[in-house]
């Protein structure tokens, strides 16, 4: 197929849901610079891909032959230069890997946006060959969240100078309180129970152990006759999930916290909650956090990295300290026990995610990073 139209390539290494993966699919969808095509480029079929097609996004999959695969990097290079491709923006590790070995061939400008800690884990194997590549191939740095920066610049992959933060956005008005109870009805709790939400992939930086922890504190005491209950949305690891299962079976809660897998509307699951809680040990940002904030919701989150620039303490939200299940309790207790307290934050939640973590400031700040290389 012969392209003549300049173009923009979109790639992330992960097939499945997340918050990267939601920030990948938003830019390639609706981050449109002048004179150019966009396109993405994944490596295999899963929730990605579905959503790809939902959204009726140009894509290509490639699946690599494995690490550092010659005849990988000459299919990639080959739609590149097909695709007259004049920039790469690539997310987490494995893909800005991927493309800064592609720029020295192609010498095209490589944008990389890493997300989280994981992306420059010192227990990664090869990490310090992987930072040099990143060093000699990336063009421009971005961080989703200023401590993610401080983390990269003290392992000294980047200079914190080099390094450009851009907060993950949401399209606010997409969110909101429902009088929808179809999930209340699915579990059989009644319209007037305390519903507590968590939403994230169950995997270890979650620390849904501590929220387990939290519930059964909490389940000890009387909320003036209403039941109390937990959801948690995200998708499951099977050998994770099962040692949680375990550990609700110990505290004797299991028909109070309900792990309900992978819930395709964010704003659907929340608008249904009365409170979010996170629980997380480490998050380099949390988009999460963030929709539960546009949803209204009164919120209790740890310090883990990326809320503490989300949450004003006492003003916007609660902050607990991480992997303390107590304190996240005593903090979802106080949230319940006020409802004056509850509505006060959950107001300037809202509004503060409105001024500062809009979806239309996220994408200015990334085309402003696009035309620094293509125009």
């Amino acid at each position: 197929m012969s392209v003549c139209h300049k173009s923009i390539l979109h790639a992330i290494d992960t097939t499945g849901p997340g918050g990267a993966e939601t920030v990948f699919l938003d830019l390639v969808e609706k981050l449109r610079i002048d004179g150019y095509q966009n396109y993405a480029i994944i490596k295999g079929p899963g929730w990605v891909e579905d959503q790809l097609k939902k959204r009726e996004i140009d894509y290509h999959i490639i699946k690599p032959y494995g690490f550092l695969s010659i005849p990988y990097y000459f299919d990639l290079l080959k739609v590149i230069r097909r695709r007259n491709t004049r920039l790469v923006h690539a997310h987490l590790l494995g893909s800005t890997l991927t493309y800064s070995i592609l720029a020295l061939l192609a010498r095209i400008p490589v944008v990389a946006t890493l997300h989280g800690r994981v992306d420059v884990n010192p227990n990664e194997r090869f990490m310090a060959i992987k930072n040099r590549i990143m060093k000699m191939g990336v063009t421009r740095l971005v961080a989703v969240s200023r401590d993610l920066a401080s983390y990269i610049a003290t392992r000294k992959l980047f200079r914190q100078k080099d390094i450009q933060v851009i907060y993950n956005g949401i399209e606010e008005s997409r969110y909101g309180k429902s009088t929808n109870q179809s999930l209340r009805a699915k579990l059989g709790i009644t319209n007037e129970a305390i519903l507590v939400g968590c939403l994230g992939n169950v995997r270890p930086a979650k620390s849904y152990d501590v929220l387990i922890r939290a519930a059964a504190l909490l389940l000890r005491d009387e909320y003036k006759g209403r039941e109390l209950h937990f959801v948690v949305a995200g998708h499951q690891k099977p050998d994770l999930m099962a040692k949680l299962q375990d550990l609700i079976q110990q505290c004797g809660i299991e028909d109070k916290i309900h792990f309900i897998g992978f819930h395709d509307n964010t704003a659907e699951f929340l608008g249904q909650l009365d409170y979010f809680a996170l629980s997380s040990s480490s998050e380099g940002f949390s988009i999460a956090t963030i929709e539960a904030m546009a949803t209204g919701l009164p919120v209790v989150v740890t310090r883990c990295g990326g809320p503490e620039e989300i949450i004003d303490h006492q003003k916007t939200g609660l902050l607990v300290d991480v992997n303390d299940p107590q304190g996240l309790a005593t903090g979802l207790k106080m949230l319940i026990d006020n409802r004056q307290l509850s509505d006060e934050l959950a107001g300037a939640g809202r509004k503060h995610v409105e001024s500062v973590f809009s979806f239309s400031a996220m994408l200015d700040s990334y085309s402003k990073v696009y035309v620094d290389f293509i125009k």
